[in-house]
């Protein structure tokens, strides 16, 4: 064997489920086609969930310090009218981080392949371009254009939305009927007194619009396409200029990149063939409303990697990898549906229809308002309700809280996990009242007594395996992974 596991694509997924393998000590290849880094902004949204997936990854300190909070996320009419108001924490949350940071992806990326690379038993092979690959019951033989083969226990395709590793694998999409071009546009900031100081959606039928913050000193637009534009007509500088006027940016930015995208929404079928995984674009694709690709991706590199490492390290049985597509698909399609939500409550461009829907949408906000609510909470994605958790037991499939108290979080006290935390001392458990949980015990007892649990497993993506008695969750843990030595 090269390798322990073999990753195609060296992108964000890619990179941070390396991370996640090697510290696991597993060993790890990454082959990409790419030279280096692609250059340009892309992804423009991280939520408080993938800030601590990228702390467990030991870049989240780094990247937030790259990054800008955001405060709000605002769907307005073409009248500037709220319609739909999702407020964020721009300072915690129950993850312990800014419920909604704004970023430069080509930095993140630095930051985490500068991680990788500290690491030991992991390799970057740049230039290199997947061909495709055989398997057999030991492993998988990668095969790439220049003629290199490389061997290793797993494969998996992080290779993005035209993924050739699922081609190679012959699994289908699933297509959730999505389809709109938009203009992507990017700048450099100057001036940021003169721009939005939250996230919109401007539901105007005339044009439905986008204006987004990003890293400190960028932004973005996106426009929609009308019927009978082509990617050429819109993509000038002369049709950028008129669409920027109503914003009277004139001098207070300068033009980074543009390019025209098709918004998609599709879910693989089949995320495991054998030794070989798919994850992140590979996997799914959705459209930018809700913020979430980027995250998708950084959730199936977390949920991924523990499993993986615990099967090549001898602590879980092969069927463990089932899990995955069974918790991760269900929490990809409630996020696709929420964003196809706010896709066509954006994209709608008759003015009748826009006209309807801004009456029933202020409608009823004003009598969310009027009993008391209207601010608009974050946006909430549900637990998993099978795969790796001890399904019935209060809290199981849910994401354990990090309590940040005193300067401390408690996930870097604790460390990867998994944990097992108790109201009494027990074997291999953490008690309540260890001198380490002082900070946090408040805050833990709390989560015991609202499930009415004397104790909680946690397992190392945070995602809560089940409550309950100690030795029922010991034994119900080692059955899960298949390990009842």
């Amino acid at each position: 064997m090269d390798t322990d596991v073999l990753i195609i694509g060296a992108g964000p997924t890619g990179v941070a489920l390396g991370i996640a393998l090697a510290q696991h000590g597993v060993s790890v290849i990454l082959a990409d086609k790419a030279d280096g880094i692609y250059p340009l902004p892309r992804a423009a949204h991280i939520d408080h969930e993938t800030m601590r997936i990228l702390q467990a990854l030991g870049v989240g300190d780094a990247v937030f310090a790259k990054s800008r909070p955001s405060s709000g996320y605002d769907f307005l009419t073409a009248k500037r009218e709220v319609l739909l108001r999702f407020a964020s924490d721009p300072v915690t949350s129950p993850s312990g981080w800014p419920m909604a940071n704004m970023i430069h992806q080509p930095s993140v990326e630095a930051i985490m392949r500068d991680r990788l690379a500290a690491l030991p038993n992991t390799q970057l092979r740049q230039g290199l371009a997947f061909a495709g690959f055989t398997q057999d019951a030991d492993g998988v033989t990668a095969s790439f254009e220049d003629g290199t083969t490389l061997r290793a226990r797993y494969l998996v395709g992080a290779d993005g939305a035209s993924s050739a590793v699922r081609v190679a694998a012959g699994g289908g999409l699933d297509d959730l009927a999505f389809d709109e071009p938009w203009l992507v546009f990017d700048v450099i900031v100057h001036d940021e007194s003169r721009l939005p100081d939250i996230n919109l959606q401007i539901c105007d039928p005339e044009r439905p619009t986008t204006c987004v913050l990003m890293a400190p000193g960028r932004h973005r637009w996106e426009f929609m396409l009308k019927p009978g534009e082509t990617p050429e007509s819109i993509n000038t500088p002369e049709s950028i200029a008129a669409l920027l006027k109503p914003w009277n940016v004139d001098g207070a930015v300068t033009p980074e990149r543009s390019a025209v995208y098709r918004f998609h929404a599709l879910v693989a079928k089949a995320w495991r063939t054998g030794r070989v995984l798919l994850a992140g674009d590979a996997a799914h694709q959705m459209p930018p409303f809700a913020g979430q690709g980027l995250c998708s991706g950084l959730r199936d590199a977390a949920n991924l990697g523990w499993k993986l490492a615990g099967v090549i390290n001898g602590d879980a049985d092969a069927a463990l990898l089932d899990t995955y597509q069974a918790e991760r698909e269900p929490h990809v399609r409630a996020i696709i549906d929420m964003a196809l939500m706010m896709g066509r409550t954006v994209c709608i461009t008759d003015p009748a229809a826009a006209a309807a829907r801004d009456a029933a949408m202020l409608a009823a906000r004003a009598a969310e308002a009027g009993a008391g609510g209207g601010g608009g909470g974050g946006i909430g994605w549900p637990p998993f309700v099978a795969g790796c958790i001890l399904a019935g037991s209060p809290g199981a499939g849910e994401l354990f809280p990090q309590p940040w108290r005193g300067g401390q979080r408690l996930d870097d006290v604790l460390g990867a996990g998994p944990w097992l935390i108790a109201r009494a001392p027990a074997t291999d458990a953490i008690a309540l009242d260890d001198g380490r949980l002082a900070p946090f015990h408040a805050d833990l007892a709390r989560w015991l007594d609202k499930r009415g649990a004397d104790a909680v497993l946690v397992r190392a993506d945070r995602t809560v395996f089940g409550t309950g008695v100690v030795d029922v969750l010991q034994g119900a843990w080692a059955m899960a992974r298949g390990n009842t030595a």
